[in-house]
Protein backbone atom coordinates (compact mmCIF):
# COMPACT_ATOMS: atom_id res chain seq x y z
CA UNK A 1 0.00 0.00 0.00
CA UNK A 2 1.21 3.52 -0.98
CA UNK A 3 -1.20 5.36 1.81
CA UNK A 4 -0.72 4.56 5.64
CA UNK A 5 -3.81 3.97 7.91
CA UNK A 6 -4.65 4.42 11.85
CA UNK A 7 -6.38 2.25 13.94
CA UNK A 8 -7.54 2.59 17.50
CA UNK A 9 -8.66 0.52 20.19
CA UNK A 10 -9.34 0.48 23.79
CA UNK A 11 -10.88 -2.79 24.96
CA UNK A 12 -11.40 -3.86 28.41
CA UNK A 13 -8.16 -5.15 28.81
CA UNK A 14 -5.82 -3.28 26.51
CA UNK A 15 -4.77 0.40 24.92
CA UNK A 16 -3.98 0.48 21.47
CA UNK A 17 -2.77 2.07 18.23
CA UNK A 18 -1.43 1.38 14.90
CA UNK A 19 -0.33 1.92 11.44
CA UNK A 20 -1.24 0.25 8.67
CA UNK A 21 0.29 0.80 4.83
CA UNK A 22 3.35 2.57 3.86
CA UNK A 23 3.93 2.77 7.65
CA UNK A 24 3.34 0.12 10.08
CA UNK A 25 3.54 -0.02 13.79
CA UNK A 26 1.54 -1.65 16.30
CA UNK A 27 1.77 -0.14 19.67
CA UNK A 28 -0.56 -1.79 22.89
CA UNK A 29 -0.59 -1.42 27.01
CA UNK A 30 -2.37 -3.97 28.63
CA UNK A 31 -4.76 -1.67 31.42
CA UNK A 32 -2.96 -2.56 34.86
CA UNK A 33 -4.81 -5.16 37.50
CA UNK A 34 -3.58 -5.07 40.90
CA UNK A 35 -2.50 -8.41 42.14
CA UNK A 36 -5.06 -11.40 42.63
CA UNK A 37 -7.98 -9.54 40.96
CA UNK A 38 -9.59 -10.79 38.03
CA UNK A 39 -10.89 -8.07 36.14
CA UNK A 40 -11.43 -4.35 36.49
CA UNK A 41 -14.87 -2.33 36.42
CA UNK A 42 -15.38 -0.21 33.13
CA UNK A 43 -14.80 2.58 35.06
CA UNK A 44 -11.38 1.95 35.59
CA UNK A 45 -11.38 0.81 32.01
CA UNK A 46 -11.92 3.87 30.80
CA UNK A 47 -10.36 5.93 33.51
CA UNK A 48 -6.55 3.81 32.55
CA UNK A 49 -7.36 4.32 28.95
CA UNK A 50 -7.55 8.14 29.08
CA UNK A 51 -4.09 7.85 30.92
CA UNK A 52 -2.45 5.74 28.37
CA UNK A 53 -3.48 6.52 24.75
CA UNK A 54 -1.98 9.66 24.53
CA UNK A 55 1.48 8.77 24.99
CA UNK A 56 0.67 5.59 22.41
CA UNK A 57 -0.66 7.65 19.83
CA UNK A 58 2.18 10.12 20.70
CA UNK A 59 4.73 7.14 19.38
CA UNK A 60 2.57 6.09 16.84
CA UNK A 61 3.18 9.62 14.66
CA UNK A 62 6.53 8.84 15.81
CA UNK A 63 6.95 6.49 13.41
CA UNK A 64 4.99 7.75 11.43
CA UNK A 65 7.38 10.87 10.73
CA UNK A 66 6.84 13.10 7.53
CA UNK A 67 4.05 10.15 6.23
CA UNK A 68 0.33 11.54 6.11
CA UNK A 69 -2.35 9.20 7.73
CA UNK A 70 -4.97 8.81 4.78
CA UNK A 71 -8.23 7.38 7.23
CA UNK A 72 -8.29 6.08 10.84
CA UNK A 73 -9.97 3.37 12.28
CA UNK A 74 -11.88 2.66 15.52
CA UNK A 75 -13.54 0.47 17.21
CA UNK A 76 -16.66 1.69 19.01
CA UNK A 77 -18.21 -1.56 20.61
CA UNK A 78 -17.65 -5.31 20.96
CA UNK A 79 -19.69 -6.81 17.81
CA UNK A 80 -21.82 -5.22 15.05
CA UNK A 81 -25.12 -5.58 16.57
CA UNK A 82 -27.01 -2.59 17.45
CA UNK A 83 -27.16 -3.79 21.31
CA UNK A 84 -23.52 -4.30 21.64
CA UNK A 85 -21.93 -1.70 24.10
CA UNK A 86 -19.38 -1.26 26.44
CA UNK A 87 -17.86 2.07 27.41
CA UNK A 88 -14.53 1.23 28.03
CA UNK A 89 -14.93 1.86 23.39
CA UNK A 90 -16.28 4.89 24.20
CA UNK A 91 -12.30 6.33 25.08
CA UNK A 92 -10.81 5.26 21.91
CA UNK A 93 -14.15 6.21 19.65
CA UNK A 94 -13.81 10.37 21.32
CA UNK A 95 -9.66 10.35 20.12
CA UNK A 96 -10.21 9.00 17.29
CA UNK A 97 -13.05 11.45 16.41
CA UNK A 98 -10.93 14.42 17.75
CA UNK A 99 -8.27 13.44 15.22
CA UNK A 100 -10.16 12.94 12.32
CA UNK A 101 -11.10 16.25 12.90
CA UNK A 102 -7.93 17.95 13.34
CA UNK A 103 -6.44 15.99 10.53
CA UNK A 104 -9.03 16.47 8.23
CA UNK A 105 -9.29 12.73 6.92
CA UNK A 106 -12.43 10.13 6.99
CA UNK A 107 -13.28 8.29 10.51
CA UNK A 108 -14.66 4.74 10.11
CA UNK A 109 -16.21 2.76 12.93
CA UNK A 110 -16.08 -0.93 13.12
CA UNK A 111 -16.68 -3.58 15.49
CA UNK A 112 -13.98 -5.00 17.87
CA UNK A 113 -14.66 -8.42 16.75
CA UNK A 114 -14.31 -7.35 13.47
CA UNK A 115 -10.98 -5.97 14.10
CA UNK A 116 -10.15 -9.13 15.48
CA UNK A 117 -10.85 -11.00 11.98
CA UNK A 118 -9.37 -8.16 9.92
CA UNK A 119 -5.92 -9.06 12.18
CA UNK A 120 -6.44 -12.68 11.54
CA UNK A 121 -6.83 -12.68 8.19
CA UNK A 122 -4.12 -9.70 7.07
CA UNK A 123 -1.07 -11.19 9.20
CA UNK A 124 -1.69 -14.63 7.87
CA UNK A 125 -1.48 -13.44 4.14
CA UNK A 126 -5.44 -14.32 3.70
CA UNK A 127 -7.00 -11.10 2.80
CA UNK A 128 -8.61 -12.74 -0.17
CA UNK A 129 -10.91 -14.82 2.22
CA UNK A 130 -12.95 -11.38 2.84
CA UNK A 131 -14.49 -12.34 -0.84
CA UNK A 132 -16.45 -15.44 0.61
CA UNK A 133 -17.80 -17.03 3.67
CA UNK A 134 -15.73 -18.52 5.97
CA UNK A 135 -15.57 -19.61 9.88
CA UNK A 136 -13.72 -17.55 12.48
CA UNK A 137 -12.74 -18.08 15.94
CA UNK A 138 -12.96 -15.04 18.25
CA UNK A 139 -11.32 -16.50 21.63
CA UNK A 140 -10.72 -13.95 24.38
CA UNK A 141 -11.54 -13.30 27.99
CA UNK A 142 -14.70 -11.92 26.94
CA UNK A 143 -16.22 -13.95 23.91
CA UNK A 144 -15.88 -17.38 22.74
CA UNK A 145 -17.67 -17.34 19.65
CA UNK A 146 -17.49 -19.39 16.28
CA UNK A 147 -18.48 -17.11 13.52
CA UNK A 148 -19.59 -17.24 10.36
CA UNK A 149 -18.26 -14.13 8.25
CA UNK A 150 -19.36 -12.66 4.59
CA UNK A 151 -18.52 -9.69 2.92
CA UNK A 152 -20.85 -7.00 2.67
CA UNK A 153 -21.31 -4.48 -0.49
CA UNK A 154 -17.51 -3.12 0.76
CA UNK A 155 -16.39 -6.23 1.44
CA UNK A 156 -15.95 -5.75 4.97
CA UNK A 157 -16.75 -8.60 7.38
CA UNK A 158 -20.19 -9.11 8.55
CA UNK A 159 -19.76 -11.49 11.26
CA UNK A 160 -22.69 -13.59 12.75
CA UNK A 161 -22.45 -16.13 16.06
CA UNK A 162 -23.00 -19.75 14.93
CA UNK A 163 -22.09 -21.14 18.24
CA UNK A 164 -20.49 -20.14 21.81
CA UNK A 165 -19.44 -20.99 25.19
CA UNK A 166 -22.84 -20.68 27.15
CA UNK A 167 -21.73 -19.77 30.06
CA UNK A 168 -17.75 -19.07 31.08
CA UNK A 169 -15.47 -17.71 28.63
CA UNK A 170 -12.42 -19.28 27.25
CA UNK A 171 -9.93 -16.46 28.72
CA UNK A 172 -12.43 -16.06 31.48
CA UNK A 173 -11.58 -19.75 32.67
CA UNK A 174 -7.68 -19.51 31.75
CA UNK A 175 -7.15 -16.25 33.55
CA UNK A 176 -9.28 -17.86 36.82
CA UNK A 177 -7.28 -21.11 36.72
CA UNK A 178 -3.84 -19.09 36.01
CA UNK A 179 -4.49 -16.95 39.15
CA UNK A 180 -5.34 -19.79 41.73
CA UNK A 181 -2.10 -21.35 40.62
CA UNK A 182 -0.19 -17.96 41.68
CA UNK A 183 0.00 -16.20 38.16
CA UNK A 184 -0.61 -12.66 37.45
CA UNK A 185 -3.57 -11.42 35.64
CA UNK A 186 -4.33 -12.08 32.23
CA UNK A 187 -2.68 -15.39 32.56
CA UNK A 188 -2.63 -16.89 29.18
CA UNK A 189 0.80 -16.31 28.58
CA UNK A 190 1.87 -18.31 31.90
CA UNK A 191 -0.69 -20.87 31.58
CA UNK A 192 0.41 -22.17 28.22
CA UNK A 193 4.75 -22.02 29.32
CA UNK A 194 3.36 -23.83 32.43
CA UNK A 195 1.31 -26.42 30.28
CA UNK A 196 3.90 -27.23 27.62
CA UNK A 197 6.00 -29.06 30.75
CA UNK A 198 3.08 -31.50 31.54
CA UNK A 199 3.37 -34.90 29.89
CA UNK A 200 -0.12 -35.92 31.41
CA UNK A 201 -3.21 -36.97 29.80
CA UNK A 202 -6.70 -36.44 29.95
CA UNK A 203 -9.53 -38.56 28.57
CA UNK A 204 -11.98 -34.88 28.02
CA UNK A 205 -16.05 -35.36 27.23
CA UNK A 206 -16.36 -31.54 26.63
CA UNK A 207 -20.02 -30.59 27.80
CA UNK A 208 -22.06 -30.24 24.48
CA UNK A 209 -25.37 -28.69 23.73
CA UNK A 210 -25.40 -29.05 19.44
CA UNK A 211 -22.50 -27.25 18.63
CA UNK A 212 -22.73 -24.83 21.64
CA UNK A 213 -20.39 -25.72 25.21
CA UNK A 214 -20.41 -25.22 28.78
CA UNK A 215 -16.80 -24.22 30.29
CA UNK A 216 -17.92 -23.84 33.92
CA UNK A 217 -17.45 -27.40 34.93
CA UNK A 218 -14.25 -27.06 33.70
CA UNK A 219 -12.99 -24.55 36.26
CA UNK A 220 -14.68 -26.37 39.13
CA UNK A 221 -12.53 -29.55 37.82
CA UNK A 222 -9.52 -27.44 37.98
CA UNK A 223 -10.14 -26.40 41.71
CA UNK A 224 -10.46 -29.94 42.90
CA UNK A 225 -7.62 -30.63 41.02
CA UNK A 226 -5.42 -27.98 43.06
CA UNK A 227 -7.15 -28.75 45.93
CA UNK A 228 -5.51 -32.08 45.79
CA UNK A 229 -2.30 -31.50 44.97
CA UNK A 230 -1.97 -32.21 41.28
CA UNK A 231 1.03 -30.85 39.34
CA UNK A 232 0.38 -27.30 38.75
CA UNK A 233 1.54 -27.85 34.97
CA UNK A 234 -1.03 -31.10 35.02
CA UNK A 235 -3.90 -28.36 35.84
CA UNK A 236 -2.55 -25.66 33.66
CA UNK A 237 -2.62 -28.49 30.74
CA UNK A 238 -6.33 -29.36 31.94
CA UNK A 239 -7.48 -26.61 31.32
CA UNK A 240 -6.05 -25.92 27.69
CA UNK A 241 -7.12 -28.97 26.65
CA UNK A 242 -10.54 -29.10 27.73
CA UNK A 243 -11.02 -25.70 26.25
CA UNK A 244 -9.18 -26.99 23.12
CA UNK A 245 -11.57 -30.34 23.06
CA UNK A 246 -14.83 -28.29 23.41
CA UNK A 247 -14.01 -26.41 20.44
CA UNK A 248 -12.78 -29.70 18.16
CA UNK A 249 -16.34 -30.50 18.98
CA UNK A 250 -18.01 -27.20 17.91
CA UNK A 251 -16.23 -27.26 14.96
CA UNK A 252 -17.12 -30.91 13.71
CA UNK A 253 -21.16 -29.95 15.03
CA UNK A 254 -20.66 -26.75 12.27
CA UNK A 255 -18.30 -28.39 9.78
CA UNK A 256 -21.42 -30.97 8.97
CA UNK A 257 -23.50 -28.21 8.40
CA UNK A 258 -20.92 -25.73 6.35
CA UNK A 259 -19.23 -28.13 4.98
CA UNK A 260 -15.45 -29.91 5.41
CA UNK A 261 -13.58 -27.54 2.93
CA UNK A 262 -14.64 -23.98 4.77
CA UNK A 263 -12.22 -22.32 5.46
CA UNK A 264 -10.94 -22.08 9.52
CA UNK A 265 -9.93 -18.93 11.13
CA UNK A 266 -8.78 -18.36 15.02
CA UNK A 267 -8.32 -14.89 16.12
CA UNK A 268 -8.48 -13.75 19.56
CA UNK A 269 -5.90 -13.59 22.39
CA UNK A 270 -6.83 -17.48 23.48
CA UNK A 271 -5.71 -18.51 19.81
CA UNK A 272 -1.80 -17.69 20.91
CA UNK A 273 -1.85 -20.73 22.59
CA UNK A 274 0.76 -23.02 21.38
CA UNK A 275 -1.24 -26.57 22.20
CA UNK A 276 -4.27 -25.03 20.69
CA UNK A 277 -2.95 -24.07 17.75
CA UNK A 278 -0.59 -27.19 17.14
CA UNK A 279 -4.22 -29.00 17.52
CA UNK A 280 -6.10 -27.05 15.06
CA UNK A 281 -3.51 -26.62 12.34
CA UNK A 282 -2.94 -30.76 12.46
CA UNK A 283 -6.37 -31.94 13.13
CA UNK A 284 -7.92 -28.93 10.61
CA UNK A 285 -5.40 -27.13 8.55
CA UNK A 286 -6.69 -23.42 10.45
CA UNK A 287 -5.15 -20.39 9.95
CA UNK A 288 -4.07 -18.79 12.86
CA UNK A 289 -3.26 -14.74 13.52
CA UNK A 290 0.20 -14.34 14.27
CA UNK A 291 0.90 -14.21 18.25
CA UNK A 292 1.27 -10.22 18.55
CA UNK A 293 -2.06 -9.20 16.43
CA UNK A 294 -3.87 -12.64 18.43
CA UNK A 295 -4.35 -10.71 21.52
CA UNK A 296 -6.35 -7.03 21.46
CA UNK A 297 -4.82 -4.51 19.28
CA UNK A 298 -6.04 -1.92 16.86
CA UNK A 299 -4.43 -3.17 13.64
CA UNK A 300 -7.29 -4.71 12.62
CA UNK A 301 -9.21 -1.53 12.91
CA UNK A 302 -6.18 0.44 10.49
CA UNK A 303 -6.29 -3.15 7.90
CA UNK A 304 -10.27 -1.82 7.71
CA UNK A 305 -9.85 1.43 7.12
CA UNK A 306 -7.85 0.58 4.37
CA UNK A 307 -10.19 -1.54 2.68
CA UNK A 308 -13.03 0.77 3.16
CA UNK A 309 -10.94 3.34 1.44
CA UNK A 310 -10.34 0.93 -1.16
CA UNK A 311 -6.89 0.60 -0.61
CA UNK A 312 -7.05 -3.68 0.05
CA UNK A 313 -8.86 -5.58 -2.08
Amino acid sequence: MEKTFLGIDTSNYTTSAALCGKVNFNGKKLLPVEEGKIGLRQSEAVFHHVKQLPSIVEEAFKVLGNEKISAIGVSDRPRSNKESYMPCFLAGEGAASMLSSALNVPLYKFSHQQGHVAAALYSCGRMDLLKREFLAFHISGGTTEALMVAPDSDKLPVCTAVAASLDLKAGQAIDRVGVLLGMPFPAGKYVDELASKSTAEFKIRPSMINSNFSLSGVQNRCEAMIEAGTPKEDVAKFVIMSIIKSIDGCLEELLNDYGKDTPIVFSGGVSSNSLMRKYMTEKYGALFTEPQYSSDNAYGTAVLAAVKSGELL
